[in-house]
């Protein structure tokens, strides 16, 4: 069931969705949840990333700002490299320095991406759909594992992580008819 009024799951979305939002969204909005989506992480923790934390091949979210408190380095994807080399960043502090000091918060993303879904008519998406987008295409599309998936987000509890995918009929009614064959 897709989220409805901040209920249920976020929805997932397919490669040509996810090319549309990220068209139809202003900068830096659009590179923010690029950076969600490329290295399946929480909106958070992408607008509290600093210009040190963006190294040559990993980005670095640091453990005050992710939920289970650990840092992470996570590999940046070709894609998302030529992202960060097209963009102009700041060479220090915040990537996405919001005002007083301080960064862009997660609210403006959100009205940001609620603007551009509603006007695409695209239902049920939040920033949590570009994370569950990335572990449902690595899993389903590419076949890397579940312990894979779970090294890049480092959940603790491989089932919470299994929630995050999204089975349609086609998968589910695919894998039975393919065991056999």
């Amino acid at each position: 069931m897709p989220k409805v009024d901040r209920n249920g799951q976020a929805a997932v979305l397919q490669v040509d969705d996810l090319d549309r939002v990220f068209a139809q969204l202003p900068q830096p909005h659009r590179l923010i949840f690029q950076i969600a989506y490329y290295t399946a992480a929480r909106i958070g923790e992408v607008v509290q990333l600093q210009a040190e934390d963006v190294l040559k091949s990993h980005l670095v979210y640091r453990a005050q700002n992710t939920k289970t408190k650990r840092t992470r380095e996570v590999a940046i994807a070709p894609p998302l490299r030529k992202l960060l080399d097209q963009a102009q960043l700041p060479r220090s502090g915040y990537l996405f320095p919001g005002r007083f000091g301080w960064h862009l918060t997660t609210r403006a993303c959100d009205k940001a991406l609620r603007e551009a879904v509603d006007y695409l008519g695209i239902r049920g998406v939040s920033t949590h759909s570009f994370r569950r987008s990335l572990l449902t295409y690595l899993h389903f599309e590419k076949g890397h594992s579940l312990r894979t998936l779970q090294q890049i987000t480092q959940h603790q509890d491989i089932g919470n992580l299994a929630k995050y995918l999204e089975v349609g009929k086609l998968e589910a009614d695919e894998a039975l008819r393919s065991a056999w064959e």
